[in-house]
């Protein structure tokens, strides 16, 4: 595999830059499609690349389906943490609700432990719902069993015997789980999508809040931070970060961004429409997306920028991660939009926020 310099810069430590992935297959130069195995094998040098051109954390959401074959991120930031020494490496997002909380803790106390202190959990309810028929469970407890495991895996998180009893898994009588973080803390968000209940559940148990805005105004989610500021309050909880998700692709013009992206934005999200039955995409709002105000951040490095410090400073935000990637598209343009997006992107956004 290829080695990558790692980048010296220090960067602002009020401004955090990520990137997110969901392991989207993808295709050579040729047009053909990749193996699973080397879809998995480039996403280490992805999350290599990412710490070389300095991206300050590289996110791997969980997905079991054959355009999105990555059922076990824990394993790949494992490899990625094996190969770095600064970038934050972490879930985007952990399917909680299908998951077993111990495992999940067990598997991210082991990452935090081979990172040096690195780690991090995004839990959340994940925007699709394989995993439950997957690993048993019945989409009618959808509610209780994220409720329920949230709830447990806040108790392990204080890292001391735990006794906890619920209906969605077997009861714990002081047992306390292993291995336990070096730090004694494991950074813990909850992503949200459109709930204002889950902003007060994050609100409540102290964790962060990462909002994932996949279309539509980015400002209609302004509510929800200064809700969950609120709420912070009145839960007697201390100050926490507000973090941004959202889906893009960096080329070296705007054109070009939206002529590599397009295809395959249009391609997946029809046959989202298909399975969840919703409107198909078109382009004419797949460009007003792309413009300002929308969630999709396509185009050259100066305004993909622009519009990141645009989000940040109208939601109150002090992290983004750009969802990068799509099923399909050409590997070479993948490194070559993360390169831009740490390289260039970033030292923009964070002098144009300074």
């Amino acid at each position: 595999m290829t080695e990558y310099p790692v980048d010296p810069e220090v960067h602002n430590p009020a401004i955090t830059l990520g990137l997110d992935t969901f392991g989207d297959v993808h295709t050579d130069g040729s047009g053909t499609r990749l193996s699973d195995a080397q879809t998995i094998r480039n996403l280490v040098d992805e999350g290599v690349l990412a710490e070389a051109t300095g991206v300050d954390y590289f996110g791997i959401g969980e997905h079991h389906t054959e355009t999105f074959p990555l059922s076990a991120g824990d394993v790949v930031l494992a490899a990625i943490a094996a190969r770095t020494s600064r970038i934050r490496l972490g879930s985007a997002v952990t399917v909680i609700s299908s998951d077993d909380p111990v495992r999940v803790f067990q598997r991210y106390s082991t990452l935090d432990s081979l990172s040096n202190g690195r780690a991090e959990v995004i839990l959340g309810r994940g925007s699709s719902t394989e995993s439950f028929p997957l690993f048993g469970y019945d989409l009618n407890n959808y509610d209780e069993l994220f409720e329920e495991k949230v709830n447990l895996f806040a108790e392990l998180l204080k890292e001391r015997p735990v006794t906890w009893s619920g209906n969605t898994r077997a009861a714990l009588h002081g047992v306390t789980i292993y291995p336990r973080t070096e730090s004694g803390h494991l950074s813990v968000w909850i992503g949200v999508g459109g709930s204002p209940e889950s902003v007060v559940r994050a609100a409540r148990y102290g964790f962060s809040l990462m909002i994932a805005i996949i279309g539509g105004e980015t400002a209609r989610f302004a509510p929800f931070a200064g809700l969950f500021q609120r709420a912070l309050a009145e839960f007697g909880q201390p100050e926490r970060p507000v973090g941004v998700h959202s889906p893009g692709h960096v080329a070296a013009t705007d054109e070009r961004a939206i002529e590599e992206f397009w295809p395959h934005y249009e391609t997946a999200f029809a046959e989202a429409a298909r399975v969840r039955g919703f409107r198909p995409p078109t382009m004419q709002n797949f460009l007003r997306d792309v413009g300002p105000g929308g969630a999709l951040y396509v185009g050259s490095p100066e305004t993909v920028a622009r519009k990141i410090t645009e989000t940040l400073k109208t939601l109150g935000a002090s992290r983004f991660d750009l969802k990068y990637g799509m099923p399909g598209v050409h590997q070479s343009q993948i490194m070559t939009s993360i390169e831009l997006f740490g390289s260039q992107v970033g030292p923009l956004v964070r002098d144009m926020m300074a």
